[in-house]
């Protein structure tokens, strides 16, 4: 039976919530699964799941830079090993590419609260802040400044679009002794007067130190930028990604026909879906809207992000 990774990768997204992470499981099972006798005939069949993976990498980020990160240190495992007896060193190949991942794994899970914990360092007493859309790495950087820290602060949080994520985390904040108040994504312009500071997550870095997140991160940097807010991206290192976006168009994602009108007819409905199904879900925040990058590896300038992608797969 063929290991299906794409299968393999729905799975694990359903469980882990972040593309890269359920990429990198994905591949790691991969290699785990191989009947392949030889180094040459495994690279073949690596390729033919990139093949398979290509038209899926073009339309997520996430997915892009779990595979990215992956194959540039499968392929830096695949140069200390070959000679005469390929048998005997794939083998040793193998398992040491399942060791080195598991240890990859472990520091991707810590990296989350590495993350987390430089955020919160930014988060002043008694401030208001604004988040468009809390993400796993917010969620523990607030939690972490509220149990840890002991500091208070406000936190105004965005509707989250038609299908209302942000009202999704409201009661959970409440119940860790966060106040927070939802406000909707219209109103952002509104609020920004009241906002002390803005926090992002982000689907990824690119390499000028802009960000893709989800959709209305752009024009709230934009305002933000306009009032003078200081806007963080608060993120993981493994999400940065080697694409360079030249407009909101050029994106690594399912970006649906925006440019398209259809007559209004009496007896047609709009759905819920359908607005969600026919707008983009991400866009582009380019890295003069942002203020600074708290990762775990540290506080970065946007401007930083090229020399770390250049550590990442060297």
């Amino acid at each position: 039976m063929v290991f299906d990774v794409l299968e393999y990768y729905n799975h694990s997204l359903n469980e882990e919530k972040e593309p890269s992470v359920a990429m990198i499981r994905s591949l790691t099972e991969f290699v785990r699964q191989s009947t392949a006798p030889t180094m040459s005939e495994f690279m073949i069949n690596m390729s033919q799941v990139k093949d398979t993976l290509q038209q899926h990498l073009q339309k997520s980020v996430g997915m892009l830079a779990g595979h990215d990160l992956f194959m540039a240190f499968f392929t830096h495992c695949a140069q200390e090993f070959g000679g005469k007896d390929q048998k005997r060193n794939f083998r040793h190949f193998k398992d040491h590419v399942l060791d080195q991942t598991k240890l990859i794994l472990e520091r991707i899970d810590r990296s989350q609260l590495d993350a987390a914990h430089v955020g919160a360092r930014f988060i002043n007493d008694n401030s208001i802040l604004l988040i468009p859309e809390p993400c796993p790495v917010i969620m523990q950087m607030l939690e972490y400044a509220v149990n840890v820290q002991h500091k208070r602060f406000k936190v105004l949080i965005a509707e989250g679009g038609i299908e209302g994520r942000g009202r999704q985390v409201v009661e959970k904040l409440q119940t860790v002794g966060i106040p927070c108040r939802i406000i909707l994504d219209a109103a952002i312009g509104y609020m920004m007067d009241k906002v002390d500071m803005i926090f992002v997550g982000a689907e990824g870095v690119v390499e000028n130190g802009g960000v893709i997140n989800q959709i209305g991160t752009y024009q709230m940097a934009l305002v933000a930028k306009t009032l003078g807010k200081p806007v963080y991206v608060v993120t993981e290192s493994y999400k940065f990604v080697r694409v360079y976006p030249l407009n909101q168009y050029d994106l690594p994602s399912i970006t649906p026909e925006i440019v398209k009108f259809t007559s209004r007819r009496k007896d047609y409905i709009i759905e819920v879906d359908d607005i969600v199904n026919s707008n983009p879900s991400v866009d582009y925040t380019p890295p003069q809207y942002l203020t600074l990058l708290l990762t775990d590896l540290g506080e970065l300038t946007p401007s930083g992000v090229s020399d770390e992608l250049i550590k990442l797969y060297l």
